[in-house]
C-alpha cells in the first residue's frame, strides 16, 4: 500500500492564471499540478492554503489576497466566503456573466465541436432577493447556541449559520433568525434537518421535512408563525406525497404569472419551478419568438413541467403536446391548462426510455427541449424523427448540452443557429443556456 500523501498546512504565494468553470482560480504548484484556489481571480497574487491534495490536481481556499484584480469588488453578503451558496460575490455581475458565457462556448467546441452561428444576448434581471426555490438546511447543535439555519458550508457537511440571505426571496431571506428560533422552539429540534423554500408571485411557502412526530403543542406553534409572517407552513414526515399544510391558513395556493400570455401557473411547494422569476418569463418569451406559434403549427414541448411553455404555446394558437416523466406535474399542468381556458395535449413517460421515445413519435413542426442537467440525449433520436424544422433547448447544464448540440449536428443533420447564457443563479457557477438549432 502506497503512503498517505502529507497536505502542508503551511501558505503559499501563487499568481492566479485563469478562471475554472465552476468560478475558482487556477493556479500550478512546484509539481506542475493545477491548483484551483476558491475565492481567487485570474491576475491575482495570492497567498492559499490546501483544502485538498491529489496526485493530479489540487484545490485550496485563498487566505490573502497580495494583489487584488482591478474588477475584483466586496462582497454583498457578510457570509460570503464561509456559506456554500454562492461562488461569485467577489466578481461584478457584468464580469460574472462574461465569465458564463466563456464558460458555454468553451463546452460548446471542447465537448461538443460545435459553434453557433449567432450569439444570443445573455438575459439578466435582478441580482439579489431572485431566489425563489431552495433547500435550507437545519441542524440542532446546542454548543453554537442551539439551532443552525442555512446553506451548507463551502467542500463541508457543516452549516453555515446566516442571519439574512441575499439572494433569497426577502420573504424568507430576511427570516432566517426567525425560523432558527422556530424550529429551536419545537419539541424535536435535532429531528428537522431541512426546510425547503417554494415561492409563488403572492404566497411563500416552506415544508418542513420532520424525522419524528411533531407534538399539537409543535403544530401550534408552526401555525401562530403562519398566521404571524404570511408563509404557508408545512410538513413533511415521509416522502413528498405525506406534505401537508399545518393549518388551514397555509393552503397550498401557490403560483406565478405569465404576463405576456396571460397565463397563471400554480404548482406545489415541492414542484420543480424556476428560481427566477424574471428570467423564466423572458426566457419564455425567447423560446416563443423562436419557436413561433401559431395556429396550425405543431409543437412538442419536452420535459414539460406544470406547464411552464405549454401554456403559453397553446395561449398563441399552436397545436401542443407537453410530455414529461413525473405523473404529479402532470396533472398540474392538465389543471393548469383547463384553469387558463387553454386546449392542450399531455402525457407522461419517462423520456430516457424506449416509451419516452413512442410517446414523442409523431410529426412536429418544432419542439422545445428544457431537461434536466442530465440532459436530452436519450430521447434525441425521436426529436429528430418529428420531422420538426427547429429545436429550442433549455438547458441548466452546459456540458450535457454541448454533448447533445454534437449529437444533434453530427447524427441528425442539425446546426446551431444560435446560443447564449441566461444569468438563472446570479453570484453563482451555475450557467443556464439556451440553444436554437435548425435544419433544412
Amino acid at each position: 500500500m502506497g503512503r498517505k500523501r502529507r497536505m502542508s498546512r503551511e501558505p503559499v504565494e501563487a499568481r492566479i492564471e485563469g478562471m475554472a468553470h465552476e468560478g475558482r482560480g487556477i493556479t500550478h504548484d512546484a509539481q506542475g499540478r493545477p491548483v484551483f484556489v476558491d475565492f481567487a481571480l485570474p491576475g491575482e497574487r495570492v497567498r492559499y492554503r490546501y483544502t485538498k491534495l491529489r496526485r493530479q490536481r489540487a484545490e485550496a481556499t485563498a487566505i490573502e489576497i497580495l494583489e487584488p484584480a482591478a474588477e475584483r469588488i466586496a462582497p454583498h453578503c457578510d457570509h460570503f466566503g464561509t456559506c456554500g451558496g454562492c461562488a461569485l460575490q467577489h466578481l461584478p455581475p457584468e464580469a460574472q456573466i462574461a465569465h458564463k458565457e466563456r464558460v458555454l462556448l468553451e463546452q460548446l467546441q471542447r465537448i461538443g465541436g460545435v459553434e453557433p452561428e449567432q450569439r444570443l444576448a445573455p438575459l439578466t434581471g435582478p441580482v439579489w432577493g431572485y431566489r425563489r426555490k431552495a433547500r435550507l438546511a437545519v441542524k440542532h447543535v446546542p454548543k453554537k447556541g442551539g439551532v443552525l439555519v442555512g446553506f451548507r458550508e463551502k467542500h463541508s457537511p457543516l452549516v453555515a449559520p446566516v442571519d439574512s440571505c441575499p439572494v433569497l426571496d426577502p420573504r424568507v431571506g430576511e427570516r432566517m433568525q426567525d425560523l432558527a428560533s422556530l424550529v429551536g422552539s419545537l419539541s424535536i429540534p435535532d429531528r428537522i434537518p431541512q426546510i425547503e423554500v417554494a415561492c409563488g408571485d403572492a404566497r411563500a411557502a416552506l415544508v418542513l421535512r420532520h424525522l419524528a412526530p411533531l407534538t399539537d403543542s409543535d403544530l401550534d406553534r408552526l401555525s401562530e408563525f403562519a398566521a404571524a409572517t404570511g408563509l404557508a407552513i408545512l410538513r413533511q414526515p415521509g416522502d413528498e406525497s405525506t406534505v401537508t399544510p399545518v393549518a388551514p391558513q397555509s393552503a397550498l395556493d401557490l403560483s406565478y404569472a405569465l404576463p405576456p400570455y396571460d397565463v397563471e401557473v400554480a404548482f406545489l411547494p415541492t414542484d420543480f419551478t424556476q428560481v427566477n422569476a424574471p428570467i423564466n418569463v423572458a426566457m419564455v418569451e425567447q423560446a416563443l419568438e423562436w419557436l413561433q406559434p401559431r395556429p396550425g403549427r405543431r409543437i412538442l414541448d419536452l420535459f414539460c413541467g406544470v406547464g411552464n411553455f405549454t401554456l403559453p404555446l397553446a395561449r398563441e394558437g399552436a397545436a401542443v403536446t407537453g410530455i414529461e416523466g413525473e405523473a404529479g406535474l402532470v396533472r398540474r399542468a392538465e389543471e393548469n391548462a383547463a384553469t387558463n381556458g387553454l386546449d392542450a395535449s399531455f402525457a407522461v413517460a419517462d423520456l430516457a426510455s424506449e416509451e419516452g421515445t413512442r410517446q414523442a413519435a409523431g410529426h412536429y413542426d418544432a419542439v422545445l427541449l428544457d431537461p434536466p442537467r442530465s440532459g436530452a440525449q436519450e430521447v434525441l433520436p425521436a426529436v429528430a424523427g418529428t420531422g420538426a424544422s427547429r429545436v429550442v433547448y433549455c438547458s441548466c447544464g452546459p456540458a450535457t448540452l454541448a454533448r447533445d448540440a454534437g449529437i444533434l449536428v453530427a447524427e441528425h443533420g442539425f446546426r446551431l443557429k444560435a446560443a447564449g447564457i441566461m444569468d438563472m443563479f446570479p453570484h453563482t457557477a451555475h450557467v443556464e443556456s439556451f440553444a436554437v438549432f435548425d435544419r433544412d
